[in-house]
């Protein structure tokens, strides 16, 4: 059964479709037995654009579960391959997502419009291609956190439960998320037309990529480096930032690190409390390679695999100094991580300096790993640790002391992060470090008794209670206490997060 088209249209533009013909499988999602709407996000639509007052919830629960299209959707499945914990697949592609269109949002930018949990494509693998309630949610909540965050990601625009179960290891409300992008190109992406030596199709899926995400680079005398150079900068930018506000993202698969730079993709995510550098939350992960602090060392490996697909392109022949400009760009990788990790790092402790806001001396980069060395001794909550610190500026530590066993440590710690200050008046210092330093992020057992809430009962009280706080992380607010506060200690211990597909 083919869904029908409706009156309403998204202005949906079809770049990828049009100039990359044999990149996808047309396909239409299938059909929900009996949509309703779960989530809308208003403020998202406001940017993309569209206009909400034909967007009724009847017309948003057929159109974002795939009932009825807009007649300007194109639905098609996209192919990638990629390394999955290391081990490469040929061919994975869009198993259960359609992407619908582009459109461009009101400040000029190209985005994606894709359903996610829509059905099967070419590209399942078996699997059924639907989403169940739970994971959707998941999405769909840290996805907009990481937005407040200001980390690039992704964002869902909807939510529709379609009225079917679905089958894991237990019968699951069924339900599809409408995704927003700035593409949907991974580094699988290119990998999958390297495998196939394909040459001219990389070269088509490069020069797109150029065009829509690092124009500059076609200025560039070597465009294809230039473009390597673009997404491994963008990368350390956003792996830096994950780590600043103390994300595991869970499955940095090659598939699943986009070539735009925004997050993607969110399975077995989770935001770590006690500060563990080896943290591990994903059930799949039994080596720890995707563990909180091999988060940089695995971008990197992504990106070169990233950068072994461009070689053909980079040089009509294969030579040592192809080999070594791709080298030297991979080497800036960890170099432009670390500053943009202790640039943040010295902005949450407050230090900033906005004349020299690229700069971190020899003593601020001592004073941060020192910081972080507390941290681990005394097992304490990453969250909190960093935002109490603004209570702690004027001298008075109520709050940030009991966080630790070692008091003189932490005073020793203190005494020097002080002395830094340079005159900066304390109340001007606790301004900056609560402008950085989140107080509410998704707690995981929040997020599971949400999740738990919908999917179970139904009942979206405690989810929609979340969403609202998590979008304003930096604004405290006493009614909001609980959203602060770290998970039992028996809950953080036994607990593991799933991919969800």
């Amino acid at each position: 059964m083919n869904p029908s088209k409706i009156a309403i249209s998204l202005n949906l533009e079809h770049s990828y479709a049009d100039q990359l013909a044999d990149f996808f499988a047309s396909v239409s999602p299938a059909p929900a037995p009996k949509p309703s709407l779960l989530q809308f996000n208003k403020t998202l639509a406001c940017e993309l654009g569209l206009d909400q007052q034909e967007l009724t919830p009847e017309v948003l629960s057929h159109v974002f579960s795939g009932n009825e299209l807009p007649r300007d959707a194109q639905p098609i499945a996209q192919v990638y391959a990629g390394h999955q914990f290391g081990n490469f697949v040929p061919q994975l592609g869009d198993g259960r997502a359609l992407l619908l269109g582009e459109l461009i949002d009101q400040q000029g930018n190209r985005r994606d419009i894709a359903l996610k949990g829509s059905g099967r494509t070419p590209f399942s693998r078996g699997g059924d291609g639907k989403a169940a309630v739970g994971p959707v949610l998941r999405e769909y909540l840290i996805g907009e956190a990481m937005h407040a965050l200001g980390i690039p990601t992704t964002r869902a625009l909807a939510a529709v439960a379609t009225g079917e179960r679905v089958m894991r290891e237990r019968p699951l409300p069924g339900a599809v998320l409408t995704r927003v992008a700035a593409s949907h190109v991974r580094v699988g992406t290119f990998q999958y037309f390297a495998a196939r030596r394909q040459v001219e199709h990389l070269r088509k899926l490069a020069d797109y990529v150029i065009q829509r995400h690092y124009p500059k680079a076609s200025e560039s005398e070597n465009p294809y480096l230039a473009l390597l150079q673009g997404v491994a900068d963008r990368q350390a930018a956003l792996v830096a930032r994950w780590m600043l506000v103390g994300f595991i993202h869970g499955v940095m698969n090659t598939d699943n690190m986009a070539i735009s730079g925004e997050t993607i993709d969110y399975g077995p995510c989770a935001f770590m409390e006690s500060y563990h550098p080896e943290t591990v939350f994903s059930s799949i992960d039994h080596a720890g390679r995707y563990a909180y602090i091999n988060q940089p060392s695995v971008a990197l490996w992504n990106l070169a695999r990233f950068a072994e697909t461009l070689l053909p392109l980079l040089s009509e022949e294969d030579s040592d100094d192809t080999l070594a400009e791709a080298t030297a760009v991979l080497e800036t990788f960890m170099p432009a991580f670390q500053r943009h990790w202790y640039i943040g790092a010295k902005a949450k402790l407050g230090l900033a300096n906005p004349n020299e806001p690229e700069s971190v001396s020899d003593s601020e980069h001592e004073l941060v790993d020192d910081w972080l060395g507390l941290l681990t001794t005394n097992e304490v909550d990453y969250t909190l640790a960093w935002r109490q610190l603004a209570e702690a500026a004027d001298g008075t530590v109520s709050k940030l002391a009991p966080l630790f066993r070692e008091h003189d440590q932490l005073n020793a710690w203190l005494e020097r992060w002080r002395r830094l200050h340079n005159g900066i008046p304390a109340s001007q210092i606790a301004s900056a470090i609560r402008a950085a330093n989140p107080l509410y992020i998704p707690r995981n057992h929040l997020v599971e008794e949400a999740l738990a809430a919908a999917s179970e009962n139904a009942d979206l009280a405690p989810f929609e209670s979340l969403l609202e706080v998590v979008q304003q992380p930096f604004d405290e607010k006493p009614e909001c206490t609980r959203y602060a506060m770290p998970a039992p200690t028996e809950f953080t211990t036994e607990y593991q997060t799933f991919c969800g597909t």
